[in-house]
């Protein structure tokens, strides 16, 4: 079996690290729908204004999620 040097231990760690604001994106997209579906539920009526902004702020948060899983893939892999 190959040891794993330090460096790559380092590169194991960092990739890691950068995956670690995916659980607060995580939270940030279960916290807007709670609010989305809690609005709705007291106001009916602006169900269609929230789920426009709902939407556009679920890709905003899903994207950093995305950008973090990117930025561990580049660093795994080259």
């Amino acid at each position: 079996m190959e040891n794993i040097i330090a460096s790559d231990a380092a590169i194991f760690i960092g990739a890691a690290i950068c995956t670690l604001p995916m659980a607060a994106s995580a939270w940030g997209v279960a916290k807007l729908w709670i609010s989305m579906i809690e609005t709705v539920g007291r106001n009916p009526q602006v169900k269609k204004d929230v789920d426009t902004y709902g939407w556009a702020g679920f890709a905003a948060v899903e994207a950093i999620a995305l950008y973090c899983l990117v930025v561990a893939l580049i660093i795994l892999f080259k």
